[in-house]
């Protein structure tokens, strides 16, 4: 019997590494952003006013529901709050991503 080795269970789920990847993302991206609301102490409806949603779609976002969410949602919301998704190539040609919060220009 071979033991099969997977990285994410999205890997071992998907049958089209695409759409791996692409689950991988969400759950990426909406782990991020429920880092940042425990950050910031926020309740659901800190969150909901924030990103201007209903309260069902701040409960889908906190309790993972990747299935509802988009990438491109997810990364508006990340944009509303502040941040920016941000992919370089490092200087061992590895593709790092970063999370930052974009600078307030002053006043």
């Amino acid at each position: 019997m071979t033991q099969l080795e997977y990285d994410n269970i999205f890997d071992a789920i998907a049958d089209d590494p695409m759409e791996a990847a692409d689950l991988t993302l969400r759950s990426d991206l909406v782990n991020t952003l429920v880092a940042i609301f425990k950050e910031r102490g926020w309740k659901n409806s800190h969150i909901g006013a924030a990103l201007n949603v209903p309260q069902s779609r701040v409960s889908e976002l906190v309790r993972g529901k990747i299935a509802v969410l988009s990438v491109q949602k997810l990364f508006g919301y990340l944009a509303v709050l502040g941040y920016r998704f941000r992919p370089a190539l490092d200087g061992s040609h590895h593709v790092v991503c970063r999370v930052e919060e974009r600078q307030r220009e002053a006043a």
